[in-house]
């Protein structure tokens, strides 16, 4: 069986990097907040190197959060066959996993404010065991193979 050759929107990549500047700014107006609180009540010596530690480690973090969206376009994959739906993902452990039609039992797109922005939606598809997403694909995209993996399970079922 062949690789997943399916890319996501280069769009994504903009959505993602918007998404994780604003969890890293929530996080360092907590932090500002806490170190505020620190000077203000006078909290115990040890409070204030762990409120430090925080800080180097949100620090990292943030620089962390500004390649991760570049990593995760870069090795996201997607394919759809009659038989069965592959995804690929992954930078430092790849998974490729493969769903077969016949387990699936729903699909649906989902879309987000910063989605909808971009005119993105995500693709979820469930099976009796498990959940799997296809992040940010163009919003005809993602309605036309909702669509075609609804008629391909549907298919497979029928022939059972």
């Amino acid at each position: 069986m062949n690789a997943p050759k399916k890319r996501l929107s280069k769009d994504a990549v903009k959505v993602w990097l918007i998404g994780e500047a604003i969890e890293t700014l929530i996080g360092f107006l907590v932090l500002g907040v806490l170190f505020y609180l620190d000077y203000y009540f006078s909290w115990k010596e040890w409070a204030g190197w762990i409120l430090i530690g925080l800080a180097v480690i949100a620090v990292l973090g943030a620089v962390w959060s500004a390649f991760f969206p570049f990593l995760l376009y870069k090795n996201w994959r997607y394919d759809v066959s009659e038989e069965f739906l592959q995804l690929k993902s992954g930078a430092l452990t790849e998974v490729h996993q493969l769903v077969p039609m016949t387990k699936i039992q729903s699909v649906a797109t989902k879309q987000g404010p910063l989605l909808r922005k971009y005119g993105l939606c995500s693709l979820s598809i469930e099976t009796m065991g498990s959940s799997h997403m296809i992040p940010a694909l163009p919003k005809d995209v993602a309605a036309e193979l909702r669509d075609q993996i609804a008629e391909y399970a549907k298919v497979k079922e029928e022939e059972q």
